[in-house]
């Protein structure tokens, strides 16, 4: 491409300014269907930074460089701002490369005004500008896809703390209710809180109940394994409570070893346990007669 044609682009920009970022917010908030979760100024801000950026860009000749290029730094961090709130608002993928993408009827249009006598000029800017705007969008995609990819990662680390909640049930006795599969990621999440409300209590028990757990498998049995070892490492002792007579008859089927682990049916029993193995009792208080 010549330095003329390289030129032509951000003098139109320049010139057309207005009408461009007029048509520009029109498009997009007839396209998207999440205009409420952001307003029509803070739209159009975006906006017009972004032609600035795309003007400067291309002056200094980025229409022939990858969008990786030193000259789209500025553009490249507007649009990884832009593509990363966008994923946190709640904007599908199209929606967010629809930012770019509206960009090219009113610069069409613009070069149509500007160069329509002139055909072969005018066909050449307008693939100039298609290519731009193409990687430019694609690059925004990208960047709304590692967004997104974030905010899940982070919303799964969120559910599995909430998963996993250690309960204080009496002095010295700790409580670790599972519910759901029981995975090499979630047991370290058990292990760890456990091991932390241990140390923090001095606990000398604690209850790993697996009543939620819908099945038991060999994989299962070696992360409860590896739970009960880690407590007994600071000190502490395991007892398994929730195991359903399916899930006995799995763990025998399977030939897993629980190795000395006590096991009980329910909760109820695993704290009975926990109170004389600690010295403690639970009586009940007669009624007074009337």
């Amino acid at each position: 491409m010549t330095a003329q044609r390289q030129s032509e682009l951000p003098r139109i920009l320049d010139e057309q300014s207005r009408d461009i970022l007029d048509s520009w917010v029109r498009e997009q908030l007839h396209a998207t269907s999440q205009s409420g979760a952001i307003s029509e100024g803070e739209l159009r801000a975006q906006c017009s930074d972004f032609l600035t950026a795309l003007r400067d860009a291309l002056r200094a000749g980025g229409a022939t460089s990858s969008v990786g290029a030193a000259v789209w730094a500025p553009a490249r961090e507007l649009l990884g701002g832009i593509s990363r709130s966008r994923a946190a608002q709640g904007f599908s993928p199209a929606e967010t490369a629809t930012f770019v993408f509206s960009l090219k009827a009113p610069v069409f249009a613009s070069l149509r005004r500007a160069l329509g006598d002139e055909g072969t000029r005018l066909a050449d800017e307008i693939l100039t500008t298609s290519e731009v705007l193409d990687r430019l969008g694609l690059f925004t995609t990208e960047v709304y896809q590692k967004g997104r990819e974030e905010i899940i990662f982070r919303q799964q680390q969120d559910l599995l703390e909430l998963s996993t909640p250690v309960v204080s049930l009496w002095d010295g006795i700790l409580a670790l209710p599972l519910i759901g599969t029981l995975d090499s990621a979630r047991t370290q999440v058990v292990m760890e809180n456990m091991l932390q409300r241990i140390v923090e209590t001095g606990a000398q028990i604690a209850i790993i109940d697996i009543t939620g757990v819908p099945t038991v498998d060999t994989l299962t049995a070696q992360h409860l394994l590896k739970t009960v070892t880690a407590a007994r490492l600071m000190g502490g002792e395991c007892v398994i409570s929730g195991i359903r007579p399916q899930i006995a008859q799995t763990i025998v089927h399977l030939g897993v070893d629980l190795g000395n682990v006590v096991t009980k049916a329910t909760l109820a029993d695993a704290f009975r346990w926990a109170l004389t193995r600690t010295g403690s009792a639970v009586t009940p208080v007669r009624a007074r007669p009337s």
